[in-house]
């Protein structure tokens, strides 16, 4: 890394923590603001998040890792700075490709996070998913916070923006209020990331170095498993060790993945519209609804 370092992170970065940075470069990935690999005098490396425009809130992330970081044995990188405008963690080596046991690692590894439990579904503060807020009041009944928090209010959301038809967010009010025929009340609350696709995950040597960009809250961890699998952020090899340390019933295969699924979905329609609302006409249509 040779590039000399962008001037207004350098300065922010200085004022904010008094180290100087010797070098930067861009780094793709980060929904919100801009991302870059800094290296310090010391020769330390660090990625920073920098809100240059003040329309972002980089605050909610780093209280997401560190809450991660303390609550939990799921690696993520060590928060150096979090304030409004920016964001700096520690550097940490891998890629978004999982080769060897990284996919049975990541399964492991996730399987000990909802193993972590709270007293309420929700959480005790909103969170973000990428640059939305996710609500996060804490509830008694998961299916009551899922119908309320997550369908109906994302539903609006995506609606609200223009990037949900009318008659599609009918058919998602029509789910919500049937929702107890779908799914049920888990034996707890669990903790999840809550974002888990393949770049938000790296991996070194068929290990999981790090997750990144969580959007945590306590719900059903099946909602993390269906998330997955929409996405392909792992294969079988992930299923079937996950299966080995917490059982995973047929139902959620045949029904519930696809309920949990329209979650991530109204966030993607909101983000980038396009099939996205085909992908929930779909999955309504997969339920009968």
């Amino acid at each position: 890394m040779k590039s000399p370092p962008e001037p207004l992170l350098a300065r922010r970065v200085e004022a904010a923590t008094g180290c100087r940075i010797a070098a930067s470069e861009p780094l793709y990935g980060g929904m919100i603001g801009e991302v870059h690999r800094v290296r310090f005098d010391d020769g330390s490396l660090a990625v920073a998040k920098l809100d240059r425009t003040g329309e972002a809130d980089l605050e909610p992330e780093g209280y997401m890792l560190l809450y991660l970081q303390v609550h939990s044995d799921l690696p993520v990188p060590g928060v150096l700075h979090s304030s409004g405008d920016l964001l700096l963690v520690e550097f940490v080596e891998g890629e978004s490709a999982f080769p060897g046991g990284a996919e049975r690692h990541a399964a492991e590894l996730l399987a000990g996070l909802h193993g972590v439990t709270g007293e309420h579904f929700g959480h005790e503060r909103d969170t973000l998913i990428g640059s939305l807020r996710q609500p996060n009041p804490q509830s008694d009944s998961w299916v009551e916070f899922f119908r309320e928090h997550r369908l109906l209010h994302f539903a609006g959301v995506a609606h609200g923006a223009g990037r949900l038809p009318t008659e599609v967010r009918g058919r998602v009010e029509d789910l919500a209020g049937r929702l107890r025929e779908f799914i049920a009340e888990p034996e707890r609350p669990s903790l999840v990331h809550g974002d888990v696709w393949a770049q938000n995950v790296l991996a070194k040597d068929g290990r999981i170095t790090a997750f990144i960009d969580p959007a945590i809250y306590h719900a059903d961890p099946e909602m993390e498993l269906a998330y997955i699998s929409l996405f392909d952020s792992f294969g079988d090899e992930f299923f079937r060790r996950y299966n080995e340390l917490r059982p995973v019933p047929p139902e959620f295969y045949s029904v519930r993945r696809h309920v949990y699924a329209l979650y991530p979905l109204l966030v993607h329609a909101y983000f980038f519209g396009g099939g996205y609302a085909g992908m929930i006409e779909r999955t309504l249509s997969r339920l009968g609804v």
